[in-house]
């Protein structure tokens, strides 16, 4: 899975610390705290004609983020979706967009790693770009990789930061073997996600995702949680192993770039038919639904 260029977004306006510039022409400095360490969170959010799905939550994991890493003159929430919004309207953007936040500790007097050489308040970087979802909805591919998850006693993966190197070097174990994606284990061998998504299997009609001790509190995977538990749909958190993936009747991840996905392919083993299954379609249709029906009125005047 290569994500494509989309001509719209060749003249993308771009938003860093309020100012509105030309993506050419937007620049981060080099003391800047992203930069230096990799030191900031994000957030990925989705347009659906006006509304973005579930900015509620998405802003509060970002706060929680910050306050966990103990950054220093944060926006508040009122003060992000008004530069999300002015972003928006720059671009003329309505629909079929994705939102990337990105919120830096800021910048630095001098390079380093100490909190303390940081001279400002946190950069905060909007950009909006025209981009549907990214996976091919016939389903995805994935090898296990050899890379684990970090564990909370090494790095909280609830704290949703920019340090993604674990996950990189899967994605690359992926490329590297013609796949889509890459199953991340924990380390104590229990499934945690993939690269970038989380997993869901079902068998015998039953949903079931892992705990989050290795990965992030996924907003999507809460989401379809929600949607199991109102719609009268088995579910479950717990551990699961590798080779409860192979014997799945359904596999499909959750993202926000990506939504719901099926999963047709693991390690070479067919998952199910190779083709999805019903509840995975059942629950596709009802995320559907709902982000048709709801969601925060960004574009309110």
């Amino acid at each position: 899975m290569l994500q494509k260029f989309y001509e719209a977004n060749r003249h993308l306006l771009v938003n860093i610390n309020g100012q509105i510039v030309h993506r050419d022409e937007a620049g981060v400095s080099p003391f800047d705290s992203s930069v230096q360490n990799g030191d900031a969170v994000w957030e990925g959010l989705r347009l659906y004609d006006g509304r973005i799905f579930k900015l509620e939550e998405h802003l509060s994991r970002l706060q929680d983020g910050a306050k966990a890493l103990a950054y220093e003159g944060v926006p508040s929430n009122e003060e992000i979706v008004d530069q999300v919004r002015r972003t928006l309207k720059a671009n003329h953007m309505q629909d079929n967009v994705h939102v990337r936040l990105t919120l830096t500790r800021g910048v630095k007097y001098t390079s380093g790693m100490d909190p303390r050489i940081n001279t400002r308040g946190t950069t905060l970087i909007v950009l909006a770009e025209h981009k549907p979802p990214v996976y091919e909805r016939g389903g995805i591919r994935l090898i296990t990789s050899g890379i684990r998850r970090i564990p909370p006693d090494c790095l909280d993966q609830n704290i949703h930061s920019c340090n993604m190197l674990n996950s990189i070097l899967a994605k690359i174990q992926a490329n590297t073997a013609g796949v889509d994606d890459a199953v991340m284990l924990d380390t104590n061998g229990f499934v945690a996600e993939t690269n970038a998504t989380h997993l869901f299997l079902v068998k015998h009609g039953i949903v079931t995702t892992s705990h989050t001790h290795a990965c992030p509190e996924g907003i999507t995977r809460a989401t379809v949680l929600d949607l199991c538990l109102t719609h009268r749909i088995l579910a479950e958190v717990r551990d699961i192993s590798l080779p409860e993936l192979y014997r799945a009747d359904e596999l499909f991840c959750t993202g926000t770039m990506g939504e719901l996905t099926p999963v047709t392919e693991v390690d070479g083993r067919k998952i199910g038919a190779g083709d999805g299954g019903p509840v995975t379609q059942r629950l596709s249709e009802l995320y559907a639904d709902l982000t048709r029906s709801s969601g925060f009125p960004i574009l309110v005047d």
